[in-house]
């Protein structure tokens, strides 16, 4: 039998393929904004000096990487060997965790660091969690000859998302004299991914073989 295969025109038509591209691509625009810009905006928006934002700026990465291991990934296969449906598991992880990267819209609120910092670190545990399924994505829903082609695909969104986040920040900051239209943007974006992870993501399942084109 022939290898089941698709190609980059026929995935990039593809609903589930658009979902995955502006959800991953939302969830790395935050990611970026947030590795890049973070120590800076606890500096200038919350008046903390520089050594102490850095001090900061590492218990949100740390809940995140804590988030990431244990629900993205240890609690998601526990639940997978316990039997629960893959697709309803992990799609929750999925939409869940991009939903909680809206906590950085309520940073864009906050008036002292404490209250920055929960925002923030809800907002990369969600985020963190997610990722761990987002990554698997192409290989859950990607024709057997075609999930390379899927995941590059989903990678190539996500980098120029993380490209662009920085860029769009510095200028809508500089712009501004705030960070609170750049933490808005992000939270567009994701509302975005949200949506396209509900909407044309749907079922994590196989997207159909590209049929032969006989001439």
């Amino acid at each position: 039998m022939p290898a089941e295969t698709a190609s980059f025109g026929y995935l990039i038509r593809q609903p589930k393929v658009i979902g995955i591209t502006l959800g991953f691509g939302a969830y790395n625009y935050v990611f970026y904004l947030l590795l890049t810009w973070l120590p800076s905006y606890l500096s200038t928006a919350l008046h903390i000096d520089l050594l102490h934002s850095f001090l900061y700026t590492g218990v949100p990465w740390l809940i995140g990487t804590a988030s990431e291991w244990l629900i993205g990934g240890w609690m998601v296969d526990r639940l997978l060997e316990r039997g629960w449906n893959a697709s309803r598991v992990q799609r929750a992880v999925l939409i869940g965790g991009t939903s909680m990267g809206l906590g950085i819209v309520g940073a864009a609120y906050s008036q002292t660091a404490t209250s920055a910092l929960i925002w923030i670190s809800i907002s990369l545990a969600g985020l963190s969690a997610a990722s761990a399924v987002g990554w698997s994505v192409p290989s859950l829903i990607g024709p057997r000859g075609s999930v390379g082609t899927l995941a590059g695909i989903q990678n190539f969104s996500s980098q120029v998302s993380g490209i662009v986040a920085p860029i769009v920040t510095g200028y809508l900051v500089t712009a501004r004299h705030s960070f609170g239209w750049a933490f808005g943007v992000a939270g567009i974006y994701l509302s975005i991914g949200i949506s396209a992870y509900i909407f044309l993501l749907g079922r994590l399942e196989k997207i159909p073989a590209q049929r032969p084109h006989f001439t």
